[in-house]
């Protein structure tokens, strides 16, 4: 009996000491992981901005769908959109977005990716017809790309890139796109080539107005998407006071677009003031916008540009338009 007792407790330790080793190397890998996904990451890089190709945008030629075949996968859920996921005929995936903010998205994501940040790959097809769910117009594509896996969202405040040039840029861009729903839920991370990206998912709301007031829930009042006229019209740089750089957002994460430097305002102004006015064009011709509509838009792209440019160097400057 005692040496059945003793087997029991020996047994009984060497299973506790195990399960013991195994938690700590899972958290051990879980930590390595988070590490490794943190020295890898790349949100922002250095690019040739005049010879980025605005119209085709980050995908380029090769990766343009194939529309002589279309196989409807099955429907995507949440979001404001309509969304469905579909194959081509060269057999890639792609997400497919019907609502007005197709458009806004697709010019977007070319201004964007033109200036050195990470984005998505997106086209815009101008009428598509997807078995079994009807004709639509203007409908964007999203690149669901073998070698890219899609990992977890990352959050505004906690990402591996708080307080540097890149991300206070990237804040501007989204106050100077008017991409009020700067929610963390439409941040993603997509792992490609052994980096670690750091991209936004969805910029369907850009190119329309910011709410009225920096109010809770009031905020929402007045906010538009894809509305050319609105963006025209919307107010961007607003002054500054003691070398910081006042933009007008009233959105989503309101609170966290707030001390601009002039420097951050200089230094993606830079970037911007690269960008031919072919490339601004082009980036909204690629997303089938009217004529008139994108001289609206081309316009005040370039408007918002020399606001920026103008605040980095000129204190004294306030109610900029």
């Amino acid at each position: 009996m005692r040496r059945a007792n003793h087997f029991f407790q020996t047994a009984l330790i060497t299973a506790c000491l195990a399960l013991t080793f195994t938690s700590a190397d899972a958290q051990k890998n879980k930590k390595g992981k988070k590490a490794s996904q943190k020295n890898n990451a790349v949100l922002w890089e250095r690019v040739n901005v005049r010879q980025q190709n605005t119209f085709l945008g980050p995908g380029g030629k090769a990766m343009m769908p194939d529309l002589s075949r279309i196989t409807f996968l099955k429907e995507e859920k949440g979001g404001y959109s309509t969304k469905y996921r579909i194959k081509d005929g060269s057999g890639r995936t792609w997400v497919a977005k019907i609502s007005r903010e197709a458009q806004s998205e697709t010019a977007a994501v070319r201004l964007m990716s033109a200036i050195g940040y990470k984005t998505e790959i997106n086209y815009l097809v101008p009428r598509l017809t997807i078995p079994g769910k009807g004709t639509f117009n203007n409908v964007r594509l999203e690149a669901r790309p073998d070698d890219t896996e899609r990992g977890d969202i990352w959050k505004w405040g906690a990402s591996p890139f708080e307080n540097t040039r890149q991300m206070q840029g990237l804040k501007l861009m989204m106050a100077f796109l008017n991409n009020w729903d700067m929610k963390s839920a439409n941040n993603v991370i997509l792992r490609q080539n052994g980096e670690n990206q750091y991209a936004i998912s969805d910029l369907g709301v850009s190119f329309g107005k910011t709410g009225n007031n920096g109010l809770p829930l009031f905020w929402r009042m007045g906010r538009s998407r894809n509305n050319p006229l609105d963006y025209s019209r919307s107010k961007y740089v607003t002054g500054v006071k003691k070398d910081e750089v006042k933009i007008r957002f009233n959105g989503k994460n309101r609170r966290k677009m707030k001390d601009f430097s002039r420097e951050d305002a200089q230094w993606l102004s830079d970037l911007l003031r690269q960008l031919s006015d072919k490339q601004i064009t082009d980036a909204f011709r690629a997303a089938n916008y009217t004529p008139n509509e994108i001289n609206l838009l081309t316009k005040a792209v370039k408007s918002r540009i020399t606001q920026l440019a103008r605040a980095a160097v000129d204190s004294r400057i306030a109610g900029l338009r």
